[in-house]
């Protein structure tokens, strides 16, 4: 059972989010090149049309994030990441939960993704929830080192 108190929207321009946040750039870092890493930064982060979620443990200590941009094409996920000590306790599936009420709420027809063949787990979470491989959308070149994923949204 998780013992995650707390998920819901709220501002990245915390120090605390800040500080998730770069400990998600040196993970990504440590797995791809930096061409290869396509990641949002905080005034990005900060825009109207992106809702950014924290999920804080039974303490109030921020251990995860995730966002999602609102386009009418669609929700696409950025920013998902657990510390690795949270692990285990269902915190990505809550947040990629509200990430997609988000979605919804605001009538994207879909959610998509980017993410990366060194990241096993993100990939089987997403397979799990719905998300089924894809080509390249938006602006993303086919890059060897992107697994994009993508997930209709019923009405």
């Amino acid at each position: 059972m998780s013992t995650i108190m707390h998920i819901a929207f709220e501002s990245p321009d915390q120090p605390e989010v800040i500080a998730l946040i770069a400990d998600l750039d040196a993970y990504q870092l440590s797995l791809y090149p930096p061409e290869s890493v396509y990641a949002l930064d905080l005034p990005s982060l900060m825009q109207p049309h992106v809702r950014f979620a924290v999920a804080r443990d039974a303490a109030g200590a921020i251990v995860g994030c995730g966002a999602v941009v609102l386009t009418p094409e669609y929700g696409e996920i950025k920013r998902m990441y657990v510390q690795p000590a949270a692990r285990g306790q269902g915190l990505a599936r809550g947040v990629l939960a509200l990430l997609e009420q988000a979605a919804l709420a605001h009538g994207c027809p879909q959610m998509v993704l980017e993410s990366g063949p060194s990241q096993p787990e993100a990939l089987g979470l997403y397979a799990r929830h719905g998300f089924q491989r894809c080509g390249p959308y938006g602006d993303y070149p086919d890059d060897p080192l992107s697994v994009f994923m993508r997930k209709p949204l019923g009405r």
